[in-house]
């Protein structure tokens, strides 16, 4: 799925608690259109340090509650299955070479409904589907600035912090 139209919204978040609750709102929400058909690519990007994973954790919980969610920095990515729905984390800050991707068979298990979240997507470029929703996490003080582009932007709204 590729989104037609680009959309921008910024949001301060100002705690980890926050990032949490922002992860879990934008998950309620695709969940509730049911975006993933045939297939869902959210790109993560930002500094290490800025709340990727965080992010990730709180949205795959929203799809499967009380699931232990690890960060695959390590394993580069990881699976998880909410009944007929497959979400993919990868963490692709170790990945050495783009090529390293075809070894891991991404694209031989993107068949069903899925979602993909992925960090650090720059280290894959060309090799990975295009980004449905691109979200970009920076400083902002002592806070965090999230800018939100793309499919599902227009319709949503993080009420519990201030937009910019």
């Amino acid at each position: 799925m590729s989104h037609i139209k680009h959309f921008n919204k910024t949001f301060v978040l100002a705690d980890e608690h926050a990032t949490i609750l922002f992860g879990q709102e934008l998950a309620s929400l695709i969940k509730q259109k049911a975006l993933f058909q045939p297939g869902l690519v959210i790109y993560l990007q930002g500094d290490l340090g800025m709340g990727k994973t965080c992010f990730s954790r709180a949205f795959i919980q929203t799809f499967i509650p009380g699931q232990r969610v690890k960060s695959p920095t390590y394993t580069l990515i990881e699976h998880y299955q909410a009944d007929s729905l497959s979400l993919y984390h990868l963490d692709l800050y170790r990945l050495a070479e783009p090529e390293e991707l075809a070894y891991l068979g991404l694209r031989d298990v993107l068949t069903d409904d899925y979602i993909l979240l992925i960090e650090w997507p720059k280290k894959a470029q060309g090799f990975l589907p295009p980004a449905d929703i691109t979200i970009t996490i920076e400083p902002f003080g002592m806070a965090r600035k999230v800018t939100v582009s793309g499919l599902v932007v227009e319709t949503f709204n993080f009420t519990r912090q201030g937009e910019v």
